[in-house]
């Protein structure tokens, strides 16, 4: 093995093994595994992949839900010197298609139950629950004794959401991630005795990179959820199993909404951390107000940064609750015009990085590399005011600034002030074209119980100025959302580009 200088994603697990080896690291299910023994898995799935006739640079696909194959398997490419591209469980037909070949997998990993989704002719492992899977081959397999991957080696190709056109492979480096992590180290206030679960699916980079490996660095034992169970979840919280979590606003609005969330003992819970799509106001005041000892941080960024950005800590929230925070530890930003010229403070503009954390840019994509790096900084898409103290709130996506009669109208400040109706479940404001104003503020609301178009324009008019205020309410029974939360506002304008008179 040649020597290496350990600033990679597998030296985080391997430098905790050697910390901490008979520490719990890892459950899931009735699989418990302490650092030393998932060091050595790693190690022996590495083996087992190359053994596959792969090498390094070579693309795995990883198609599966939640378990601890599936994180043994990432850490496994990255000691294998292989790069892990993680895959959409929900994926299907042609979007599927689209990832595998555009990344070029030679490989793909995947849950025995969604392999009859991939396309004829594709080369698979399977990842557990199967003969032969990667799991099953761990005890007959040697150690890895192969090259190390370099910080500078390409280690995940991390898809973008692809709200407005297919998605791009972010180009992540070792280096890149590893600096990540100890940005959410350090900004998240995160420690090995915390005791944190992660039910968000394990290929978005929010759960992965934000707090499961940043969570393997430091030492904490993690339990790994299928999925955001409820139930679940009060009852680890209850049993003092549980006392930090992670989840979207779609899910914590979910877990608010509960019969039993107030009356269920949730006092164990010290640290709640929202993100991946914009949080309501009203409902982050709803849930401090019914846990009024839990510490609320803000999660910022994009699949480009690895993904976190930005924070808002628990004791910046006071005055400041629609702000994503400021910049982490390894982010450098600013708030520029069209022309990438800065801002005055105050004044809206695009959110530009520059950062150690950042891709080397879109997999086989050079045209959009160099259109989303411009003199050394990325531009992010999101439109933000920065304050004086340098606190940056974001507006909106530039892709969905609502251009009504010649005025810029942000989506979000219209959507909290719906969100203050109490019959109000979700809210999505577009722009639909229209003759009159270009483009018509729309608002399309999934209702709670009982509401009509006419109250909620008159709960509207009396708390956004005049132009602000939707000229339609359309009501639906769910909005359409990526895996991570975020809204799909493209099929929003879609389905209803024609309702609006």
């Amino acid at each position: 093995m040649t020597p290496g200088h350990g600033s990679t994603v597998d030296g985080v697990l391997r430098r905790s093994a050697r910390r901490t080896p008979a520490r719990v690291a890892l459950e899931h299910g009735e699989r418990t595994w302490t650092y030393a023994e998932l060091d050595d898995a790693v190690s022996r799935a590495a083996s087992v992949l190359r053994d596959q006739g792969l090498a390094p640079g070579d693309r795995v696909a990883a198609y599966g839900h939640n378990s601890d194959a599936y994180l043994i398997a990432f850490l496994a490419c990255a000691r294998a010197g292989l790069v892990h591209v993680p895959v959409n469980q929900h994926l299907t037909g042609d979007d599927l298609a689209y990832l595998l070949r555009q990344s070029g997998s030679a490989l793909v990993l995947a849950d025995p139950a969604l392999a009859g989704r991939l396309p004829d002719g594709v080369r698979t492992l399977p990842l557990r629950d199967a003969g032969g899977s990667l799991l099953d081959r761990l005890p007959g397999a040697r150690p890895y004794d192969g090259d190390e991957p370099r910080g500078e080696d390409l280690v995940q190709l991390l898809y973008t959401s692809g709200t407005t056109a297919l998605p791009k492979g972010a180009m992540m480096t070792h280096r890149a991630l590893v600096h990540e992590y100890l940005s959410a180290i350090t900004a998240l206030d995160l420690s090995a005795g915390d005791r944190p679960a992660h039910a968000l699916p394990l290929y978005h980079s929010a759960q992965m990179h934000v707090f499961l490996l940043p969570y393997l660095a430091v030492g904490a034992t993690n339990i790994v959820l299928d999925a955001p169970d409820g139930d679940r979840l009060f009852d680890l919280i209850e049993a003092g199993r549980v006392d930090s979590l992670f989840a979207p606003p779609t899910v914590w609005i979910a877990l608010a909404g509960r019969p039993d969330f107030a009356d269920r003992d949730l006092s164990g819970l010290r640290k709640a951390y929202y993100g991946a799509s914009v949080m309501p106001v009203p409902v982050l005041e709803r849930l401090r107000a019914r846990l009024p000892g839990l510490a609320f941080y803000n999660c910022f960024g994009q699949s480009e940064i690895g993904p976190l950005a930005m924070v808002l800590g628990p004791d910046e929230h006071q005055g400041r609750m629609d702000s994503c925070g400021r910049p982490v530890l390894f982010v450098d930003a600013r708030v520029v015009d069209e022309d990438g010229r800065d801002v005055p403070d105050g004044t809206p503009g695009e959110i530009v990085y520059r950062s150690p954390q950042l891709c080397e840019g879109y997999w086989d994509k050079p045209e959009q590399t160099e259109a989303a790096f411009r003199d050394g900084w990325f531009r992010s898409g999101d439109l933000a005011v920065r304050d004086p103290h340098g606190y940056y709130t974001v507006v909106d996506r530039v892709k969905d600034v609502i251009n009504s009669g010649g005025v810029l109208v942000a989506s979000r400040q219209v959507e909290d002030a719906l969100y203050t109706h109490e019959a109000v479940a979700e809210a999505a404001v577009i722009g639909l074209p229209d003759e009159k104003w270009i483009e018509a503020v729309t608002a399309v609301v999934v209702p709670r119980g009982e509401v009509t178009e006419a109250e909620l324009l008159a709960h509207a008019r009396k708390r956004l100025a005049p132009f602000k205020v939707p000229k339609r309410v359309l009501f639906t029974d769910a909005l359409p959302r990526n895996a991570s939360g975020k809204i799909l506002k493209r099929e929003l304008r879609e389905r209803y580009g024609g309702r609006v008179p």
